[in-house]
């Protein structure tokens, strides 16, 4: 490997680490806690991590809110072992192999030292469960970790990811937050000093690189890509920053806060990923984030950030009647796959540490486990079968037991019934919206009719994972209807015969409500049906968009033959058969000529409706929703010769 100009001062860290590592190579390998087991073995040149004793580790002896870190060490002897000690390969001496955690899994990846801070934490926190605690096998093979860890930054202070050169914006903002918590850990146990001054004076070079206005992972004065990252950075910040102090770092830390308010989060609220929203990141990342920010300073921007994204996150999930959980409008996250939620999540839970903003704003409240519903699930994990099993590799986030210190607050069942009443879509059964980002050109539409709640989507697509036009259908009583996903083949759309669809491309869009335009810059109360004009830059395929009280219309105009394509989500018990009497079963394919698909669900009867005898399909797909797998996507194509009106309408 060709050396470079960091290469004295890599030897001079992976030095100290060594003669670090040998010191404590030649001490006892008991560790500090109540159920110690055996000195381990050496490979290379350091001891190895002692197995677990038999049996354990014993799922009552963890608290409720501890339980979390079962999984972690079932594995820690394994991930432990696995870091590199042969003092002879210096380029991968300390390196956290294994596969554990992050891809690439190679030694210039920092992102793969991040379980650093489980090591420090098991190394410093006594528990009667934790047989690690003060662990000389443990100390001395964290110190090489880090020692790897730090030998990886580069001078202006950033650290590297997916090539040795890279200045990696999210390697450097999560890393100096697991490194902060792990000088947190290593002084409250007072063990490696020397190190705990080396991760102090990381953490100033990284914070002087992320915090700099200069840097281009700020951009240069559009939105901040892949938001989640900036948010870490600051988290990270925030945390060192309780550990020394810094004037200077202090200023920059609440400018580039009210920076990323400005800049990382859309006028419609949701958080660039990059420059759309995305379910996943949003919810279960940044959120998390600010709340580590709001925990550790109380900065009220973060939330107001968390309150304008509490609105628009109750827009895009559909509860579903039953109380089973929710569906989400998944086919506008341009970065991930997340399209539903369960009512109830057990742990471990990414999402926990986004309710400290629930005291404060208690419609987020709506979208957590209830307090009881948690405790529930953690009652049955403790008394459930033998010994609590460790984690598969690449499911080890250290981001769940670092959360899991600044404990939670979810709310009460009550409480989340109260948040429940306030979504938009249940609170109202009458209006039309335009989440706009114009400098993006971006419409998120919503429509909710006596019937129906409707959301569409209209613009610039902001990745090639986002689907356009119609988006999801749900009732009151029904649930979710419709459900377009991030496919041509799980559309809600007008597929061309090469087998792309109109939901592909850049919709322009014109809207109407009853006789009168309306440009979408202030929320309608309807009375009247919402006409949405849509077509493709070219002009091949026009769709008129019909949302009334009890029915809703697409009228598709193309040059050339298309089929109507509907993804419908179909329950096990319901009654489904098209007009010509042919039944369709859940989870099989089912062909007729026909001129309506009718779906019986308890006392709703919703009607799909072309008018004309035509030849269509009911194709079963593997996607299935919620936690119990019941709701099922099936697709409705009906080929036609490039005109035809679909009406979806209920009774």
């Amino acid at each position: 490997m060709a050396r470079t100009p960091e290469t004295s001062r890599r030897t001079l860290l992976l030095g100290a680490a060594a003669v670090a590592g040998a010191a404590a190579g030649l001490t006892t390998t008991t560790g500090g806690g109540a159920l110690a087991g055996p000195a381990g073995s050496t490979t290379g040149g350091l001891p190895t991590l002692a197995p677990l004793p038999p049996g354990t580790p014993v799922r009552r002896h963890f608290r409720p809110q501890e339980q979390r870190f079962a999984g972690y060490l079932a594995i820690l002897p394994d991930m432990t072992n696995d870091i590199a000690d042969d003092p002879a390969d210096p380029d991968t001496y300390g390196f956290m192999g294994g596969g554990w955690w992050r891809s690439p899994n190679v030694s210039y990846n920092a992102r793969v030292q991040e379980h650093v801070y489980t090591l420090s934490w098991f190394l410093a926190s006594r528990r009667l469960w934790n047989p690690y605690t003060g662990d000389p096998a443990l100390e001395a093979r964290l110190d090489i970790a880090l020692g790897h860890y730090l030998a990886l930054q580069h001078p202006d202070g950033s650290w590297p990811e997916y090539n040795p050169d890279e200045r990696s914006k999210a390697a450097t903002g999560f890393g100096m937050g697991y490194l902060a918590k792990a000088l947190l850990q290593l002084r409250n146990a007072a063990r490696l000093p020397a190190r705990q001054q080396q991760i102090e004076a990381a953490l100033r070079a990284g914070m002087g690189w992320f915090l700099d206005p200069a840097t281009p992972i700020w951009g240069s004065g559009g939105p901040v890509p892949y938001a989640n990252q900036n948010a870490a950075g600051l988290a990270a910040s925030a945390m060192a920053l309780t550990l020394f102090s810094d004037d200077l770092l202090e200023r920059q830390l609440a400018e580039r806060i009210e920076y990323l308010a400005t800049n990382g989060q859309s006028p419609a609220g949701f958080f660039y990923e990059p420059t759309g929203m995305d379910i996943d990141y949003n919810f279960e990342v940044m959120l998390p984030e600010i709340a580590e920010i709001y925990a550790l300073s109380g900065d009220r921007t973060v939330l107001d950030m968390a309150r304008r994204f509490t609105e628009w996150f109750g827009y895009n999930l559909l509860r579903e009647p039953d109380g089973s959980g929710w569906l989400t409008w998944y086919a506008m996250s341009s970065r991930t796959s997340r399209s539903y939620y369960d009512d109830i999540v057990a742990d471990p839970d990414r999402t926990n540490l986004g309710s400290l903003f629930v005291p404060e704003i208690p419609d987020l409240g709506a979208f957590f486990t209830a307090q009881e519903d948690r405790a529930e699930t953690r009652r049955e994990w403790a008394h459930g079968p033998g010994p609590a099993p460790g984690l598969a590799k690449q499911a080890t986030s250290p981001r769940i037991i670092a959360h899991a210190e600044y404990g939670e607050a979810l709310p009460s069942r009550r409480a989340k019934r109260q948040a429940l009443r306030q979504l938009p879509y249940l609170r109202s059964g009458d209006f039309a919206t335009v989440r706009r980002d114009t400098a993006r050109n971006q419409d998120y539409l919503y429509v909710r009719q006596p019937a129906w709640y409707f959301g569409g989507f209209f613009g610039t697509r902001p990745s090639s994972l986002v689907r356009g036009g119609t988006g999801f259908l749900w009732h009151p009583q029904a649930g979710t209807v419709v459900h377009a996903g991030q496919t041509n083949q799980n559309s809600w759309a007008s597929v061309l015969p090469a087998g792309t669809s109109d939901a592909n491309s850049n919709l322009d869009r014109t809207y109407q409500i009853g006789d009168r335009d309306w440009d979408g810059t202030e929320q309608a109360l309807l009375g009247a049906p919402l006409l949405v004009r849509y077509q493709l830059p070219d002009g091949r395929i026009l769709t008129d968009l019909t949302i009334a009280q009890t029915a809703v219309t697409r009228t598709v105009r193309a040059v050339f033959p298309v089929t109507e394509q509907v993804p419908l989500v179909l329950h096990p018990d319901d009654d489904v058969h098209f007009t010509d009497g042919t039944p369709v079963t859940y989870a099989n394919d089912t062909a007729a000529t026909a001129t309506a698909l009718i779906i019986r669900r308890g006392r709703v009867i919703i009607r799909i409706d072309w008018a004309q005898p035509l030849a269509a399909t009911v194709s079963a797909t593997d996607t299935t929703y919620l936690r119990d797998a019941r709701r099922r996507i099936h697709l409705l194509r009906i080929p036609h010769a490039g005109t035809l009106s679909t009406t979806i309408s209920v009774r």
